[in-house]
């Protein structure tokens, strides 16, 4: 929980100072949309290395590695030398270090809690969500609160990641149950002829797509709306705080169900309201937009919940996991530059919301396929020695 509390303080701590961030480093719009797409593309290529360093280290000894990554590049990403560039440069160490954390936490809950899959879950997406929470509330208090620094304020989010570092030290000392599980095979060509594998791919890749559009650019809209710096940073600490409820009850419910793709659906349906609330009449009611954009961001930790259900084992957790989690942010990459780009051409926000809500289609339909009961690999279910 430790670990998954600083797996979001690095991206949702930036969106409501970003306007401060793009005056400090001299950031264009579509160069703001690319740092909102960086951590999908990191997440993406650390991924890819995950369950190699998991069979060498183990998934324990690995999460807390990860967390000393990305205490490094939080720390030191505000004051890093080379302006823009040195910042991109820090955020990329420290979304890597998360990048191997968002794989690997996954098959964490298959290794200690291998019958307690959707409880695991629901905890670990409950302390994620709270870390992105909490960043997103203070951020803009604690800048003023240090003289009006925002450089302060982000490189402080690097102290919880530290101490799940010592945390996760103290885990890998300890160990885990030892589990009978069946051997899977390395070989990625099992999922990439799996219909379940690409349907979770897709509906993660969405998802994380409108997840990032909405931390990095909400507080620009409300604030293009007129709304203060201060009240949009509340609202995005909205946006994930109204999830950590879903993110605890969602998965034990969803595990519970034969199909999850009815939950996907409504999901989508109430994500197609908070944009229209915030294309229509975005100062008019914005804690009601921000309240619908949170309960459709449940789908993250719906999405998890099926690539735990989806699969047998630790190993195959990890290999699931790690092409959903690889493709999908693959798949959302594009989608916070283009909103940016659209932005600064058209001076608005009517055409980038009405592509984020589009978007919403294919995620519904992704998540149907997604939640049926069939399962990536075949093999006897894990037994607790």
């Amino acid at each position: 929980m430790l670990a998954a509390f600083s797996l979001r303080p690095a991206i949702s701590s930036v969106g409501p100072l970003l306007e401060e961030v793009r005056h400090g480093l001299g950031m264009s719009p579509t160069v703001a949309g690319a740092l909102t797409s960086l951590p999908a593309l990191c997440f993406a290529l650390a991924g890819t290395a995950t369950p190699r360093l998991a069979r060498r280290l183990g998934p324990d000894v690995l999460i807390a590695a990860a967390m000393v990554v990305l205490a490094v590049g939080l720390a030191l990403r505000p004051f890093a030398v080379g302006g823009q560039v040195g910042f991109l440069v820090f955020s990329a160490v420290a979304l890597a270090g998360i990048g191997v954390g968002n794989v690997v936490m996954p098959a964490i809950g298959k290794r200690h809690f291998p019958d307690r899959v959707g409880r695991f879950t629901g905890l670990y997406s409950m302390s994620l969500t709270a870390g992105a929470a909490l960043a997103a509330a203070i951020s803009v208090p604690l800048a003023t609160w240090l003289g009006a620094s925002w450089r302060l304020s982000l490189g402080l989010w690097a102290v919880p990641a530290a101490a799940a570092a010592l945390a996760g030290r103290r885990v890998a000392r300890r160990g885990a149950p030892v589990l009978v599980e069946p051997v899977e095979p390395r070989s990625s060509a099992r999922l990439l002829h799996s219909r379940t594998a690409w349907s979770l791919a897709v509906f993660f890749g969405l998802q994380a797509a409108g997840a990032y559009v909405v931390l990095g650019w909400m507080p620009q809209i409300m604030r293009d709306a007129g709304v203060p710096a201060g009240t949009a940073g509340a609202l995005l600490a909205l946006t994930p705080a109204v999830g950590i409820p879903f993110a605890l009850l969602l998965p034990t419910f969803a595990a519970r169900r034969p199909s999850q793709g009815g939950l996907a659906v409504s999901l989508a349906a109430v994500g197609l309201l908070g944009y229209g609330g915030l294309w229509l009449a975005p100062a008019a009611a914005p804690w009601a937009w921000a309240l619908l954009l949170g309960i459709s961001q449940a789908s993250f930790p719906l999405a998890l919940t099926m690539i735990g259900l989806r699969s047998r084992s630790t190993s195959g957790t990890v290999q699931l996991s790690t092409f959903a989690q690889g493709v999908g942010y693959l798949i959302s990459i594009p989608c916070p530059v283009v909103v940016g780009a659209l932005y600064q051409h058209t001076g608005g926000w009517g055409l980038p919301l009405a592509f984020m809500a589009a978007l919403l289609i294919p995620q519904a339909v992704a998540g149907v396929l997604a939640g049926r009961a069939e399962p990536v690999s075949a093999g006897p279910r894990i037994q607790r020695l």
